[in-house]
């Protein structure tokens, strides 16, 4: 709608006083269709509000027009031939899957209702005594497996265990050869003390 129209069904102030003075003789119609709509009656910051106002509509519409485009051509993308085969080749093998297990439905049903216990070997008779053993031989496997664990985890230190223990039996046996000549020397000196009379003793 234009700016100058009146409402179609409402007549606005300004438009009934411009009508006023047309009917008068103030003014003729030809006068009123002359006048400029540029015209530099109002002020120069209100021409310059509705300039922007227009500016923003027209870079609103052009952004609808550029997301339109953009939509159409994402849209011709995915409705191209080539994407369009291969989607249609993924729905047949996803179709023809759903077709066998739908064939396979009473099988597939019987399978799973069928109990877990039944699935287990059968051991004959004569074997039972040795599968006992086994398992007792399992459990205590179990049940020692931490310090076999532990063992399996000490044997790369046990080199320098055996270093230690080494050094610490020669240390040992110096001492002790040490402690035999401290030994020695006190039953030579004991030997050379002169004995004391019996009555000092007592």
């Amino acid at each position: 709608m234009e700016l100058w129209d009146p409402a179609p069904l409402s007549i606005s102030p300004p438009a009934s006083l411009l009508s006023g003075w047309v009917a008068k003789g103030l003014l003729t119609q030809e006068e009123l269709d002359s006048a400029s709509r540029e015209s530099h009656a109002f002020s120069s910051h209100l021409q310059e509000a509705e300039q922007r106002i227009r500016t923003k509509r027209e870079l609103g519409q052009l952004r609808l027009e550029a997301e339109r485009l953009r939509l159409e051509q994402d849209s011709a993308d995915v409705s191209h031939k080539y994407y369009l085969s291969q989607r249609f080749e993924e729905l047949q093998v996803f179709a023809g899957h759903l077709q066998e297990l739908l064939s396979e439905q009473g099988s597939l049903r019987q399978r799973l209702m069928k109990p877990f216990c039944q699935t287990s070997l059968p051991i004959e008779a004569h074997l039972h005594r040795y599968v006992v053993e086994l398992l007792q031989m399992v459990q205590d496997f179990i049940e020692n497996l931490e310090g076999h664990l532990t063992t399996v985890r000490t044997l790369p230190s046990l080199a320098d265990n055996v270093a230690k223990l080494t050094s610490g039996l020669a240390q040992l046996l110096t001492r002790e050869v040490e402690v035999e000549l401290l030994a020695q020397q006190v039953l030579q000196w004991r030997d050379l003390q002169p004995c004391p009379p019996m009555e000092q003793r007592l």
